[in-house]
Parts: C-alpha cells; sequence; structure tokens
C-alpha cells in the first residue's frame, strides 16, 4: 500500500506491505527509492511488516523546506516511524540510508529494536576527492551516465527491468537531493554511533567498490565492536537488487534475534 506522510518541511512516500509485530523500516541509496528493496520485500512481507521509504528528494518524497541533509532525513524517518505508530522496528540501511539509519539509531527512541546495515557509508566520512565527487554527481545526470555507474555499483549484471528501475529512479531525483550527497552528505563524520545499544548486524560484498569490506570491518569493529559484521560473498555495492536472499536473509536473522530478546 502506498501511502504518504507529512513531516516537518517534508512530505514523505512510503509502501507499506505485510503485517507483524515488529516492522522493517526499509531506507535507500543515493539514487535510489523505496523500491529498491521491492525484491527483499517480496521475501519478508510474509514474516514481518515492511515499510520502504523513499528518501526527501527521491522517488516520491518531496522536500518543501528544500533540504536534503543527513539529520533532515534523519527527522522524516523519527517521524514518519511515530505517525504510523510503528510501536517496534528495525531500521535496515543501504549505504547512504545506512548513514541515515545510523544517525536515526544514535538518536535512540523506545520503537528501535534493532539495526541492519547493507554495505553503509560510514560514520567517518568518505574522504573522496573533490573531482571524483563532481564526475559522481555527473553521472547521476543521464541514462548512459547511470549505466556507466552501474559498472562500478554492481558485480553481478542486474536484470533488465532492474536496470531500469535504477534508471529511472536516479534520474528523477530533485536536484538538491543529488547535489547534497556529493558535497556535505557523504563527507560528514557522525557523532554518537559508538552509543547505539540495539542489536546491529553489518553486511557488506565482498566485491563492493563503494564501500571496502575491509575497510568497513576495521572502522566498525572499533566504533560498534558488538556487532555482527557479515561477508556477502561475490556481491557488489547495490546488494538489494544482486543478492535480494541474502539481504533478506540478514533481516530475518536479526529479526529472529530481536524477537528471542
Amino acid at each position: 500500500m502506498s501511502k504518504k506522510i507529512e513531516t516537518t518541511g517534508a512530505v514523505i512516500h512510503a509502501l507499506d506491505e505485510g503485517r507483524g509485530e515488529t516492522a522493517l523500516v526499509f531506507l535507500h541509496y543515493w539514487g535510489g527509492s523505496a523500491r529498491t528493496w521491492r525484491h527483499v520485500v517480496a521475501r519478508l512481507k510474509d514474516r514481518a511488516r515492511c515499510v520502504s521509504l523513499d528518501l526527501r528528494g527521491w522517488g516520491g518524497s518531496v522536500a518543501l523546506d528544500g533540504r536534503y541533509d543527513l539529520d533532515a532525513m534523519a527527522g522524516d524517518v523519527s517521524e514518519v516511524i511515530a505517525k504510523m505508530g510503528l510501536a517496534r522496528c528495525i531500521l535496515v540501511g543501504h549505504s547512504m540510508g545506512g548513514k541515515v539509519a545510523q544517525i536515526v539509531a544514535a538518536k535512540g527512541g523506545g520503537a528501535l529494536a534493532g539495526l541492519v546495515l547493507i554495505a553503509p557509508s560510514p560514520p567517518t566520512g568518505m574522504p573522496v576527492p573533490a573531482e571524483v565527487r563532481e564526475a559522481m554527481l555527473a553521472s547521476y545526470q543521464s541514462a548512459g551516465g547511470v549505466n556507466e555507474a552501474l559498472k562500478i555499483l554492481c558485480h553481478r549484471d542486474l536484470p533488465q527491468e532492474d536496470r531500469l528501475q535504477v534508471v529511472e529512479d536516479t534520474l528523477r531525483g530533485a536536484a538538491g537531493a543529488k547535489r547534497e550527497w556529493t558535497t556535505a552528505g557523504m563527507l560528514a563524520r557522525l557523532d554518537g554511533i559508538s552509543d547505539i545499544r540495539i542489536p546491529t548486524l553489518i553486511a557488506v560484498g565482498d566485491c563492493d567498490r563503494v564501500e571496502r569490506a575491509d575497510g568497513l570491518r576495521e572502522i566498525y569493529g572499533e566504533i560498534l565492536p558488538a556487532a555482527e559484521f557479515r561477508i556477502l560473498p561475490g556481491v557488489g555495492h547495490l546488494s538489494p537488487l544482486e543478492a535480494p536472499a541474502a539481504v533478506a536473509e540478514a533481516c530475518s536473522d536479526l529479526l529472529s534475534a530481536v524477537a528471542a530478546g
């Protein structure tokens, strides 16, 4: 079911499927949308309520106040959880969405029961040179550019339907949302992440060329030493599309851990 939720400065579009005591709340990558998770949700909706969000500036979500920064996105997520009445939920964030999820989790809240980070952008920031960031932004302006970016983002070839979805979602993104990530979001350092105390699982492909597995293992080994760290063999950065079964398994495993107390 498609829903629109008004938050402070934005209207957020969500896809709400399945049912269960614990909801899985999905946050997509830079260039994605709620649809990024459709193959994952298809494997989980018989077990849990699955709420996939379009972050502001992406998909059907609109930033009425023109803000596309991480804090604004995190505020939207918290407001959506409250307004949808999700009494207990697990945040599932991929890449940029993983960075947003970490901000929400660090602030806490009684509804948050767990955290799944899929190839997350780390809280230490990404030291990417300006010329590379400019090239990233340029690639998101045309279908040809997005298809070239997919050669880096993916290790496995995506089905044509998924490739078309990626191109459509990317090109639909608001100009400000695209620019904000490359000029500020990916560089931002986050405070308080080591204070996260809810069960956490981090999964990354061993062929990811954006968030390297060794680098993430080192970073989170220091910041969140209690988190489970899982390698997805033969998978690149777009794991929700490349390996939805493995991502769904990670979500299901944390769901079981949370249910067990």
